[in-house]
């Protein structure tokens, strides 16, 4: 070990501005081991100090550690089917050469009975499911991207293709079905050949899967579900069959896709001089155990920093780093505004609408993790009611302030709201960045500390005693080590407001 230190800076009560301790020298344990080669496990005892300062930290090592045995580990991400067999009109006509590229149909040509063509694209890829994120455009998914033909649609199957008034295509006013003949392959779309079940006869329309009236549905991404996308897609909305017909066909997805990530290893040390330690002082007696205590709780600190805000990455030595919350949720995530002068409760529970939104995410485990500004905003917000319109016990608010518990030692506010209860916890961590919230699915993120091979790196402490050189004083060097890193799955449950 490089000596770094000088008896100086060894000395309990030493002036800390004569003190010149190279960058990243920290503490470590107060323990007599003695020897160079033994070493301490200390697992969770590490997430216990100063908890309130360290939120996610704790909760990820408390509810989310799952150890890995490979620095760089994989991970696979299971995504279902059931709810994405929709796609986009794209061109539509009377034949298979479906010519017409705008949205507009003439009067009568959907009439119960007739045949008519569908060109249909869909805006995920089929490989492991993987679908636009909200207000997200990193890795946006457009309509007709390669990897995204519609597979599902099959002989037999009943398409519900949404319609509205002529010139208007961008609000749903009825809806025809129809029910497929043949399917045929035209790139990254498929052709549908369609008996209408259901028509209609009356006036022009449009059909919904249109932006306007000649332009295909694009920034998908940009859009809301529930109040836009809905009703541009076409869904698969049964099948029909006829008596003896036998076996229909079938189709297979793949709904597995694979990620990766890495641990980092975080270091702090600490060096003091036997003589040092021996001796007795004011206040705190023993020096070594109050440096000892500083230096864990100082170490704990750093991993949080780096768990919201780091980036994985592998630099041209070697070193690697785990990936942040914020890096990954701002990359990956919904993303949000948050002005808490001009955002309202209204413009926030449409937010919210978004996030949970059941068709893609139905995590019951989000952790809402706020600066201080915006954790004194929601409970403004949630006590309004309460506090000045509230007539009775029956009345309630759709936002209101239920009720404040501890978990694990962090103080978590609940906040009722009409898409269920927010768990809400204040990081001082978040507060002076741009990052005002962070809505973290718990049960689809994990700590991952290195094991294996009956070595333990989380978090692990390494003692020595040494001989300063030329000076026969006996020197502890303690060094706190972690090497763990985050995985992160499912981004539709990770939200950040900013």
């Amino acid at each position: 070990m490089a000596d770094n230190f000088t008896l100086s800076n060894l000395s309990p009560g030493a002036d800390p501005k004569s003190t010149n301790v190279s960058s990243g020298q920290r503490v470590g344990s107060e323990l007599s081991t003695g020897d160079l080669r033994r070493k301490y496990n200390f697992g969770s005892r590490v997430s216990e100090l100063n908890i309130a300062q360290d939120p996610f930290f704790r909760f990820v090592s408390k509810v989310g550690k799952k150890p890995c045995d490979d620095p760089k580990f994989k991970y696979t991400e299971r995504r279902g089917s059931w709810h994405k067999r929709y796609a986009y009109v794209t061109a539509h006509g009377v034949s298979s050469a479906v010519a017409t590229t705008d949205a507009s149909v003439a009067s009568g040509l959907i009439a119960t009975g007739a045949t008519y063509y569908f060109k249909m694209g869909t805006d995920y890829l089929s490989a492991g499911n993987i679908q636009n994120v909200y207000s997200q455009s990193n890795g946006k998914i457009d309509v007709g991207s390669t990897g995204t033909k519609p597979s599902f649609f099959l002989p037999g199957n009943l398409v519900k293709f949404n319609i509205g008034a002529d010139g208007v295509p961008g609000v749903q006013t009825d809806f025809v079905v129809g029910r497929v003949a043949s399917v045929t392959d035209s790139g990254e779309f498929v052709i549908l050949k369609c008996e209408m079940v259901k028509g209609s006869t009356g006036a022009a329309m449009d059909f919904c899967s249109f932006a306007d009236a000649t332009t295909a549905e694009a920034d998908v991404h940009s859009e809301v579900i529930h109040s836009s996308l809905e009703a541009k897609r076409c869904y698969v909305v049964g099948s029909a069959f006829g008596e003896g017909t036998g076996y229909p066909e079938t189709w297979k997805d793949q709904p597995f896709s694979t990620g990766y990530g890495q641990t980092q290893i975080w270091k702090t040390s600490c060096a003091m001089t036997n003589t040092a330690r021996a001796t007795v002082l004011k206040y705190e007696g023993n020096e070594w155990a109050r440096i000892w205590k500083e230096k864990l709780i100082e170490h704990k600190y750093d991993i949080e920093q780096s768990l919201l805000f780091g980036s994985q990455y592998t630099d041209a030595n070697g070193i690697m780093y785990t990936q942040g919350a914020v890096d990954f949720i701002q990359n990956y995530g919904n993303v949000f505004s948050l002005d808490t002068n001009t955002k309202t409760q209204d413009d926030f529970l449409d937010d919210m609408s978004s996030y949970l939104d059941p068709r893609y995410n139905t995590s019951g485990a989000t952790l809402f993790f706020c600066d201080t500004a915006t954790y004194n905003w929601l409970h403004k917000l949630s006590g309004y009611f309460k506090n000045n319109l509230e007539q009775s016990s029956n009345l309630r608010s759709d936002m209101a302030m239920t009720g404040k518990k501890k978990v694990f030692g962090v103080d978590i506010s609940t906040i009722s709201t009409v898409y269920g209860d927010m768990n809400v916890a204040r990081n001082i961590h978040l507060d002076g960045t741009n990052v005002k919230m962070l809505g973290i699915g718990m049960n689809y993120c994990s700590y991952r500390p290195l094991v294996g091979n009956g070595l333990n790196r989380d978090t692990s402490v390494y003692v020595g005693v040494q001989t300063l050189e030329n000076s026969g004083v006996d020197r502890r060097v303690d060094q706190i080590l972690t090497e763990a890193g985050m995985e992160w799955t499912m981004p539709e449950c990770h939200a950040i407001w900013s």
